[in-house]
C-alpha cells in the first residue's frame, strides 16, 4: 500500500484532514492503492511529537501538503512543523503534491514557505473540500499512472495520447468560463488561455495531454475519440420496442450539447396542455407538458455524467406511450443500491473530471440529490413514483399520464387539465370542450348536452409549471439588463419552447415587434446562458436552458 502524509496546520484544515483521510479509505479505486496519515490518528508512542510526524514525513511514499492563511506553531528556529515536514520529504525524495486554498490575506511567514514551495513543486489552488477532493483524486490517479500501478486508468482521468489541445474548442471553455464565474463563483477570469482554464480543472497535465474528460467536456468532435459517447433517441406508439418507429435520432457533440440535445427530443413529443391568451398576462398562452421538464433534464443528466464510458453501449432515451426510459450503460459505484437512492445518500461520481465542470455549468448538484429530485418532482406533478432498475444497465423509467379506452372516447385520468384540443370555443364564461374530441376526467368536470364544461376559473387557477418557470427566467433576464422588455423575452421563450426550429421572423410576427429586435433578444439571451443554439447558425435549432433556475 501506498503510504500517503497529510500536512497541514492541524487547527486551519481540521475538517478537511478528516474527510480527505475518509475519502482515501472510502473511494473504491484509491481505498485500494492508499493508506493517508494525520497526526491525530497517531496512537501514543515513545516518540516526540516533532520526532513522530517527521519520522513519518520521511517514510511515506506520498507527501500532500495543504497550504491556507496560518503558519502555525513556531519552533526554536522560528519553523513551522508543516515547513519542517515539507523540507524533511524533500530530503528524503518523496513525492510531493501540494495544494493551496485560495486566501484573501496570509501570515507573511505562510506567503514566503509557500514562495518556496512553488520553487521546486507544481501546485493547485482550491477553494472547497469538494474542488480539493477532485484536485486530490487527479493528483493521486496521475502518480499512479507514472508509477504503473495502474495499466488502465478511470476513463475520464486517462490521457488520450492520440488527442492535442488543438481537439479542443476554445469557444466552448470561453463559454463555460463565464457561465461557471456568473453562477457558481468559479475562481478564473474570462480570457485566460485554454491550458491554464483546463489545467485548473485537472483535464491535462503538465505537458499538456488531454484527458478523456476535456474532450467530452469541450472537444471540437468528442465522437471521434469515443464513438459510443453519442445519446440515442427513439419514440414508439406502443409500449413497447417495435416498428415502426416514428422516431428515431443519434445526437453527438459534447456533455452539455447531448443533455440539451435530448431533453428537447423528449419534450418536443410529449403532450402538452395550452390554454388561451386571456388566462394570463403574459404574451403567450400558458402551457403545461405531460413531463415535469425538470426530472426529464435530471435524469438524462445523470445518464450522461456517470455512465461507463468504457463501456460499448451510448446512452439511450426511449419514449413509450405510457413512459419514458433512459438507459446508462454500466452499473451503480460499489457500495450503492437502489433502495439508497430513493433516499439521502451520498455522491458517488463514476467520473468526477466529467462530474465538476457540469456542476460548475449548472447542470448537476453534488449533493446526490439527483434522483430524489426526480422522484419529488414527478410525484408533485401528479405523476406515480419514478423506477429505477439495475440489469446489465441502469434504467430510470418516468412515467407519463395514464390513458384508457372507454366506448369511443379517450379518457386521461388526472386530476389537472393537460390535453390540448383545436376545437375549444368560450361560452358565459366557460370552456367548452367537445366530448366527441376527447374528454377530460377531473374532480370539477360538469356534462351539459354531450358538452364537457371547464370552468376557466378551475382551469387559471391551475398555474402551469412552465409558465412560471419562463415568467422567472425572463425577470433574471431583466435584472441583467433594463432595457430589455420581459413581455418580448417571455414571448421568444415561449416561441423557442413550443418550437425549437422557430425562426426569428417567425417570433418577431408572434412578438409583434421587429426581426432585429428578436435577434438583438436572442444574442442577449444566448450570450448569458438562458438559450443554447444548437448546430450550424442555419439549420441548427434552440433549447432553453432550465438549469438556470437553479443558479442564483
Amino acid at each position: 500500500m501506498i503510504r500517503v502524509f497529510i500536512s497541514s496546520v492541524q487547527r486551519e484544515f481540521a475538517e478537511e484532514r478528516q474527510l480527505l483521510c475518509k475519502y482515501l479509505r472510502e473511494d473504491a479505486l484509491l481505498g485500494k492503492f492508499f493508506v493517508p496519515f494525520i497526526f491525530e490518528e497517531l496512537p501514543a508512542i515513545n516518540l516526540s511529537a516533532p520526532e513522530a510526524y517527521l519520522t513519518e514525513a520521511s517514510t511515506s511514499d506520498i507527501y500532500l501538503g495543504l497550504y491556507g492563511r496560518d503558519y502555525g506553531y513556531e519552533d526554536a528556529e522560528g519553523i513551522s512543523p508543516t515547513e519542517r515536514e515539507f523540507d524533511t520529504a524533500t530530503e528524503n525524495s518523496r513525492h510531493r503534491i501540494v495544494f493551496i486554498k485560495r486566501c484573501d490575506e496570509r501570515h507573511p511567514k505562510e506567503q514566503s514557505f509557500i514562495h518556496k514551495v512553488e520553487q521546486d513543486v507544481v501546485r493547485k489552488s482550491f477553494a472547497d473540500y469538494d474542488e480539493l477532493r477532485t484536485a486530490v483524486y487527479a493528483a493521486l490517479i496521475r502518480f499512479l499512472e507514472e508509477k504503473e500501478y495502474l495499466r488502465l486508468l478511470p476513463w475520464d482521468a486517462s490521457i488520450c495520447h492520440y488527442a492535442k489541445l488543438d481537439d479542443i474548442d476554445e469557444d466552448k471553455v470561453d463559454e463555460f468560463v463565464a457561465v461557471a464565474r456568473k453562477h457558481r463563483n468559479f475562481v478564473l477570469s474570462i480570457g485566460l488561455p485554454t491550458e491554464t482554464v483546463l489545467k485548473h480543472l485537472n483535464l491535462i497535465d503538465d505537458s499538456n495531454r488531454i484527458t478523456n474528460a476535456a474532450l467530452m467536456l469541450f472537444g471540437k468532435k468528442p465522437q471521434r475519440f469515443s464513438m459510443t459517447s453519442e445519446v440515442k433517441c427513439m419514440q414508439f406508439y406502443g409500449t413497447k420496442v417495435e416498428k415502426p418507429v416514428p422516431s428515431y435520432q443519434v445526437f453527438k457533440g459534447d456533455v452539455f450539447q447531448l443533455v440539451d440535445q435530448a431533453t428537447n427530443f423528449v419534450m418536443s413529443r410529449v403532450d402538452t396542455w395550452v390554454g388561451s391568451h386571456n388566462q394570463t398576462n403574459t404574451a403567450a398562452a400558458p402551457s403545461r407538458p405531460e413531463l415535469p421538464i425538470d426530472a426529464v433534464h435530471e435524469a438524462i443528466c445523470n445518464a450522461v455524467a456517470h455512465r461507463d464510458y468504457t463501456n460499448n453501449g451510448s446512452v439511450q432515451v426511449m419514449l413509450f406511450q405510457d413512459r419514458l426510459e433512459v438507459w446508462n450503460p454500466g452499473i451503480l459505484p460499489y457500495g450503492l443500491t437502489i433502495p439508497q437512492l430513493e433516499e439521502p445518500h451520498k455522491s458517488q461520481p463514476r467520473n468526477p473530471l466529467i462530474a465538476e465542470p457540469m456542476f460548475l455549468k449548472g447542470y448537476i448538484e453534488k449533493a446526490g440529490t439527483g434522483t430524489e429530485d426526480i422522484i419529488s418532482k414527478c410525484e408533485n406533478y401528479g405523476l406515480e413514483r419514478p423506477v429505477f432498475r439495475q440489469d446489465s444497465d441502469f434504467k430510470v423509467t418516468l412515467w407519463r399520464k395514464q390513458v384508457i379506452q372507454k366506448n369511443d372516447e379517450v379518457i386521461l385520468k388526472t386530476d389537472e387539465v393537460i390535453e390540448k384540443t383545436p376545437q375549444v370555443t368560450q361560452k358565459n364564461g366557460e370552456v367548452i370542450l367537445k366530448t366527441d374530441e376527447v374528454i377530460l376526467k377531473t374532480d370539477e368536470v360538469s356534462q351539459k348536452n354531450g358538452e364537457v364544461i371547464l370552468k376557466t376559473d378551475e382551469v387559471t387557477q391551475k398555474r402551469i409549471e412552465v409558465d412560471h418557470k419562463i415568467e422567472q427566467l425572463s425577470q433574471k433576464a431583466v435584472q441583467l439588463s433594463q432595457k430589455l422588455s420581459q413581455k418580448t423575452i417571455e414571448s421568444v421563450l415561449y416561441s423557442i419552447y413550443n418550437d425549437a426550429y422557430i425562426s426569428a421572423p417567425t417570433m418577431a410576427k408572434l412578438a409583434g415587434t421587429s426581426i432585429p429586435t428578436v435577434k438583438r433578444y436572442l444574442g442577449f439571451l444566448t450570450d448569458n446562458g438562458f438559450i443554447s443554439h444548437i448546430g450550424p447558425d442555419k439549420g441548427g435549432y434552440r433549447v432553453i436552458n432550465w438549469s438556470k433556475l437553479t443558479l442564483k
